[in-house]
């Protein structure tokens, strides 16, 4: 096969043939195809999409260049969530335990934040000695022990796309959704879960903020995932305000100890047991993931989940030695809180980063004093703004400015949860 044929199918508007497909993704894990040419092939997908079959065969050729997990001795019913990325979206945290206490096994398969959006491994990180490594032995071992996992994807889950993602950031093509499905769902499928709950966010703090395009992705992903016979749902949620009232590591981590013990804030709660209740329907399981959370299992399950990967909550969460508020210009009530600024000022702050490489600092992070439809009065707290390094200050304050609106009437929340695509 010539590259340059195939470029000339797909930027003509054709479809791909299976063998084409199969013979680029295995060429381009192995680095055999320039980047010049793998980009031309992504910008031309980017631009003419690709029909339904041929998106099956191109996410299987993804999950065919590295290895898939055997979850077959785990003994319970696997489920596991995943979502497209947000503002305080510290879910996961609370959800593998919850549902792994109403019996079901969770291989939660995490990544670290870029950008605006935090990420579950560095969150977990702000916990004294937690370790996000784990061998695919000792994985299996703590599902069927212990019912949930949290780590990071290794080297050898779908190593195609490892490379894509690396190129499709530098070619401005991220935002694909061909390219988004196939990128989460060969890695949820190759980690050998029987069902898979996705939550797919849209508004002002998520990638696909349009929620025709969210749907769109939601549905090409629930196709995706059928199709290979793991039971796939999607919930579409808001993400034009923060989740909950915490964005950061250490800072998201305490709050969702809040909601395990049985606190918390109300749309936390809300979306996390929607969603739980999806994993538990999937998985076949007859159990309410409330009832699990307020008889105190699901935080005895995230006890056990920590300490085996050897985190250490006995020792506290850090934090930061510096803070400062952003106070209400007037009185009335929060109209608007924008999820996209506020993560941008957590990242500012040192809780997120630019590259990959990069460290982040466990202490940074916004607290949200006041959210939309709550009362605030003129020189009010509205957020807290917490850092290691207080040079860091003047950076995420420029970004807040206009993040904050207040009228003299609250306004009309929107439903946390769009939709529900089956």
């Amino acid at each position: 096969m010539e590259m340059a044929d195939l470029i000339r199918i797909k930027r003509d508007g054709g479809r791909l043939g299976d063998e084409q497909i199969r013979w680029f993704v295995e060429r381009f894990t192995a680095d055999e195809i320039p980047d010049e040419q793998a980009a031309a092939m992504l910008m031309a997908i980017y631009l003419r999409g690709m029909q339904s079959g041929e998106l099956n065969v191109w996410t299987q050729a993804m999950i065919d260049s590295g290895d898939t997990l055997d979850l077959s001795g785990v003994g319970r019913p696997t489920v596991d969530k995943h979502s497209t990325g947000g503002v305080g979206d510290k879910v996961s945290l609370i959800l593998v335990p919850l549902v792994a206490a109403c019996g079901a096994a969770v291989p939660q398969l995490s990544g670290r934040g870029l950008g605006h959006t935090g990420g579950t491994l560095d969150k977990l990180e702000a916990i004294p000695g937690w370790s996000p490594d784990l061998s695919p032995d000792a994985m299996v071992t703590q599902l069927r022990d212990v019912g949930g996992i949290i780590v990071g994807a290794t080297a050898d889950i779908a190593p195609a796309d490892r490379r894509m993602y690396a190129l499709r950031d530098v070619t401005a093509t991220v935002d694909s959704i061909p390219l988004i499905a196939s990128s989460i769902m060969s890695k949820k499928i190759a980690e050998g879960t029987d069902a898979l709950v996705l939550d797919v966010k849209f508004g002002s703090g998520a990638f696909l903020r349009e929620i025709d395009r969210a749907r769109e992705a939601a549905a090409t992903m629930v196709r995706i995932g059928n199709a290979h016979g793991v039971r796939t749902s999607a919930l579409l949620t808001n993400m034009d305000t923060v989740l909950g009232r915490a964005a950061g590591n250490a800072v998201e981590v305490r709050e969702s100890i809040d909601v395990l013990e049985g606190g918390g804030p109300a749309d936390l709660v809300e979306l996390t047991l929607a969603l739980a209740r999806e994993m538990v329907s999937l998985a076949g399981l007859d159990s309410d993931p409330a009832d699990a959370l307020a008889s105190g299992r699901a935080r005895e399950v995230f006890d056990e989940i920590i300490a085996a990967q050897g985190g250490d909550l006995s020792k506290g969460l850090p934090e930061a030695a510096h803070r400062i508020t952003v106070e209400a210009a007037e009185s009335g009530y929060i109209t608007r809180l924008d999820a996209r600024s506020v993560g941008i000022a957590a990242w500012r702050l040192g809780a997120g980063r630019s590259r990959k490489q990069d460290p982040v600092s466990p202490v940074a992070g916004v607290i949200c004093l006041r959210k939309p439809g709550e009362r605030v009065s003129a020189g009010e707290p509205v957020l807290e703004l917490r850092t290691h390094d207080p040079d860091r200050f003047a950076a995420a304050e420029a970004v807040l400015v206009d993040a904050v609106a207040i009228g003299p009437e609250p306004s009309t929340p929107h439903p946390l949860v769009a939709d529900i695509i089956r």
